[in-house]
């Protein structure tokens, strides 16, 4: 008979500090959760969040927000859910080969988006009015795991959500939690512009000549090179990084994103219809608390607050249906 026999939690932690790198965060080492739980029998820490972010709700929802293209109608367009998948392809083959912790970087790509408001990044400008400062949704992701939906998940994972995002600072404490960084990064940037082509917005001759030179023909190639460039020079470094020259042209890429397909003219009449929606929906459901389910209603949260975590929860779909329903005229 083929051997079998139980790898539980310990002996997962001893392979952890007998494989991984100095560097990697150990599961036996984490700094617990905010409230302290019996350790799992299987499973260790990282393992345990990995799986409750995935059996999560606000994580289904991901299927029906939007990337970058509202509505799309091709079935290969990229959702919120599809991307959160690269991200964490992309993530878990960076951590392996630099000998950090593949399941806490797991844990961290998988949960790093289930803030996101309908509509992509719009949702962040529709929503910034309401709030002091910026309406992040890397924020609103910890919020998410830690009060509307919680999940008690490992402190680890909680901060890898909340620095995944490049305009937040502090930066993530863990080196994972940099790999998400650059795992959302390069899974936007190769993806979004193979679906910028097939939209038909841009041809992959107009891209500009250094990030073809540099990243090939194809998005497998750029995924590749993009990747070997995080993994080659953090092994050099010392810290998650990528080298200079390729940096500059992927921030020459983002640029050229923003430009070209992120801003484009014709997406702003979309952009102004979804920040219409996401508001009137706001105003709507602060001005009615009673219609904000009950699973919104935080204690310590007023009637905005309540209104924004639902609005800010809704998938594309569902936003624009149940806006149809309160404003659109009827004819009987």
């Amino acid at each position: 008979m083929p051997e079998m026999r139980i790898i539980n939690r310990s002996v997962r932690e001893e392979r952890e500090h007998a494989l991984l790198g100095t560097a990697a965060t150990k599961s036996s080492e984490s700094r617990g959760r905010a409230q302290p739980e019996e350790p799992d029998e299987h499973r260790t820490a990282f393992e345990r969040d990995r799986d409750r972010i995935i059996h999560s709700k606000a994580f289904r929802r991901l299927k029906h927000k939007t990337q970058v293209f509202l509505n799309p109608e091709g079935d290969h367009f990229v959702t919120r859910l599809t991307h959160t998948v690269h991200v964490n392809q992309v993530g878990r083959a960076m951590a392996v080969s630099l000998g950090l912790n593949e399941t806490l970087t797991e844990a961290i790509c998988l949960a790093h988006d289930v803030g996101h408001s309908p509509f992509g990044h719009t949702g962040e400008d529709a929503l910034t009015p309401y709030v002091e400062g910026e309406w992040l949704h890397s924020a609103q992701g910890v919020r998410v795991l830690s009060v509307l939906e919680p999940l008690n998940l490992t402190r680890e994972v909680i901060d890898g959500v909340r620095a995944h995002s490049w305009k937040v600072d502090p930066p993530p404490n863990t080196p994972e939690g940099h790999l998400c960084r650059f795992a959302d990064r390069i899974a936007y940037l190769t993806h979004d512009v193979s679906d910028a082509i097939r939209a038909g917005v841009i041809a992959f001759s107009d891209l500009p000549t250094a990030a073809r030179r540099r990243f090939g023909d194809s998005s497998r190639a750029w995924i590749a090179s993009m990747i070997t460039a995080v993994v080659e020079n953090s092994a050099e470094s010392g810290t998650v990084s990528m080298d200079g020259p390729t940096l500059e042209i992927m921030h020459e890429l983002r640029d050229f994103m923003f430009e070209h397909v992120y801003l484009r003219a014709d997406a702003e009449s979309q952009k102004d219809r979804a920040i219409g929606v996401i508001q009137d929906l706001t105003d709507w459901f602060a001005h009615h608390p009673d219609e904000v389910p009950d699973t919104y209603k935080v204690d310590d949260a007023d009637d905005l607050t309540r209104a924004i975590d639902y609005v800010s929860g809704m998938t594309d779909r569902f936003a624009l249906t149940t806006h149809d329903n309160l404003f659109r005229p009827t004819l009987f």
